[in-house]
């Protein structure tokens, strides 16, 4: 997996540098860890910090650390942001060192969901928020996908979320706000 991606970074349209920051994906991870002071955030599975460039724009003040297998994708994480090779199921951060950690479209690589689930909410501290954007299993096969890939029934990554956060709630997404969710994307949102 590592090898794949090392190899997709120089793949600018499947994996881009940046994303549009009107993309409600990004509106929900913003307005979610943001609705609490942010010292330090993390991106699980940032590829080349497209989301981290966005979060540390928005709260400059954070210090914001970008997580991914892929050293040549976190070659491209823009300046000023932390970067850290590192699997999702080992995330060498201190627990409970982060006010808020997201994956978005990064937990469907993770080779053991649970202990990704886990690690995230690890580096958490108490109130702290965490946002994983995800697929939908109900719309898979609607696109091409690597063999390791896995999408996520609403109620199983909430069940896996509530073992360590007080707070957990799921809603399905779209990528455009103002357009009707087609079923494909979710958004976990949780607090510790």
């Amino acid at each position: 997996m590592r090898a794949f991606f090392n190899q997709a970074a120089a793949d600018e349209r499947g994996y881009p540098s940046a994303i549009d920051p009107r993309i409600y994906h990004v509106k929900i991870v913003l307005e979610h860890i943001g609705a609490a002071p942010l010292g330090r955030v993390a991106d699980i599975g940032c590829g080349k910090g497209r989301y981290a460039r966005l979060v540390k724009e928005r709260f400059s003040a954070a210090s914001v650390v970008a997580v991914d297998l892929a050293e040549a994708m976190l070659a491209r994480v823009p300046e000023g942001i932390e970067r850290v090779a590192a699997t999702m199921t080992a995330l060498p951060l201190a627990s409970g060192s982060c006010d808020a950690a997201y994956a978005t479209e990064s937990l469907e690589h993770a080779v053991d969901i649970p202990a990704a689930v886990a690690e995230l909410a690890r580096i958490v501290r108490p109130g702290g928020r965490i946002v994983i954007i995800d697929k939908n299993a109900g719309a898979w096969g609607r696109l091409e996908t690597p063999e390791w890939e896995r999408w996520f029934g609403r109620k199983e990554l909430e069940r896996l979320l509530r073992r360590h956060c007080r707070r957990v709630s799921s809603r399905f997404i779209s990528y455009w706000e103002d357009v009707q969710p087609d079923g494909l994307f979710l958004a976990w949102l949780a607090e510790k």
